[in-house]
């Protein structure tokens, strides 16, 4: 099932870019993510990526990251990103190997089950809501090598979501026209702690339903559940630890001093550790049958 929802996103991610022959053979088939023994719920290593930066300085570093551009879709603009489709604000750096999605401030204040939805599903429980459909994101995160793992499990017993760690940075403009950058994880509050969540993100991948009356497939998260923070089954990017949805339990709320108003226009910035690998669920033993 996983292999052949990665081979149809494949296919899509070619689709969608419209690159040139020789830009789809380099970007659309990314390089499998080097074997390494970290899973992603082990630690998160010791330096964290500086969070990318818009700037206009002429010695602006690889280490930034430049304004989407307004470069029509498939074609890369002078900074190197390449928007993915007319309707999805979502952007991809083939070389970089990052992710830019635009959306809005859409909560700030309260407990959470996600950290963004896209627009138009669970933005009272979101804290952005993004202007791109949730498999977009799933297939731009494929088209810079990142690699989906399992979404969690509940049944027979919990078994927590994996994949490649993503790590996640907002920027954004204050209302005098600062630009700010910080990790995600600065805008959630563990509401055992009252410290900022520590916790990485992992590409779980969700899933596809079809409709048995009209035989179309549906990608699950495209109901809200994109970037998750209590597990969901059909996160895209979900937390690999265990964080109920019951609204009794619920393990983070907005860190309100920290985000900025409502309707704020913000980008996040999607980075795979690409040096990450997913963990695969053990297989049930295979037993000799009788006869």
């Amino acid at each position: 099932m996983k292999m052949r929802c990665l081979s149809w996103f494949a296919i899509l991610v070619v689709a969608v870019l419209g690159v040139s022959t020789s830009a789809c053979a380099q970007d659309s088939e990314p390089a499998a993510p080097k074997p390494s023994t970290s899973s992603p719920t082990a630690k998160a290593p010791a330096k964290t990526p500086a969070p990318p930066q818009e700037s206009s300085e002429k010695d602006a570093s690889a280490a930034k990251t430049p304004a989407p551009p307004s470069s029509k879709p498939g074609e890369p603009d002078e900074a190197g990103l390449v928007r993915i489709g007319k309707d999805d604000a979502v952007w991809i750096h083939p070389q970089r190997k990052l992710v830019v999605v635009e959306g809005e401030v859409a909560f700030r204040e309260g407990f959470l089950e996600m950290f963004a939805c896209p627009k138009g599903t669970k933005e009272h429980e979101s804290l952005v809501a993004v202007n791109s459909k949730a498999y977009v994101v799933h297939a731009a995160l494929l088209a810079v090598g990142a690699v989906p793992g399992e979404p969690v499990q509940f049944v027979p017993e919990y078994r927590p979501a994996s994949g490649t760690i993503i790590d996640i940075y907002v920027l954004w403009r204050d209302a005098e026209g600062k630009k700010h950058s910080v990790r995600a994880q600065e805008w959630v509050r563990n509401t055992k702690t009252q410290k900022p969540m520590e916790q990485d993100w992992v590409f779980a991948g969700s899933g596809f339903w079809t409709d048995e009356e009209t035989g179309t497939r549906h990608y699950y998260a495209e109901q809200g559940d994109l970037i998750c923070l209590s597990n969901f089954s059909t996160a895209t990017l979900d937390l690999p630890i265990a964080s109920s949805q019951s609204n009794d339990q619920l393990l983070f709320e907005a860190f309100t001093e920290r985000v900025p108003p409502r309707g704020t226009k913000v980008r996040l910035v999607l980075i795979p550790r690409l040096n990450t690998v997913p963990k695969k669920a053990p297989q049930p033993e295979k037993r000799p049958t009788a006869g």
